[in-house]
């Protein structure tokens, strides 16, 4: 594909907000508004990916992240894995990594998918 220009990136999202109202889960997939949004929405998204890339989180910050979600404090998560607070501190500071069996642990008390808090 060639290089999508700044300009053909907001046209394409100015598009996409246009044809949006017109198109839903029932729209047939042949339908020329559900085309041209399928075809708009590769345009941003080639554009994203070129000049917006999204860095994947670290597991320090998906701890961190989770733990705020779950509304849990680092002593909780310590007393739940049986380690100390200055453990789990390290981690959620990204001082160290936990090692394969006590990120499964993590990975299931903050409802972390297993891939994610392993960079895959």
């Amino acid at each position: 594909m060639t290089e999508i220009t700044k300009t053909q990136y907001e046209f394409a999202l100015q598009r996409i907000e246009d044809l949006l109202p017109l198109v839903n889960d029932s729209t047939p997939r042949d339908n020329p508004n559900c085309i041209e949004l399928e075809l708009m929405s590769d345009i941003v998204e080639e554009y994203e990916k070129e000049y917006y890339p999204i860095e994947k989180p670290s597991p320090a910050e998906l701890i961190r992240y989770s733990l705020k979600e779950k509304k849990i404090t680092q002593k909780q998560l310590a007393q739940e894995l049986g380690v100390s607070p200055s453990r789990v501190n390290d981690y959620v500071s990204g001082k160290s990594e936990p090692g394969l069996s006590l990120a499964g642990k993590i990975c299931h008390i903050l409802g972390i998918m297993p891939e994610a808090i392993l960079g895959l």
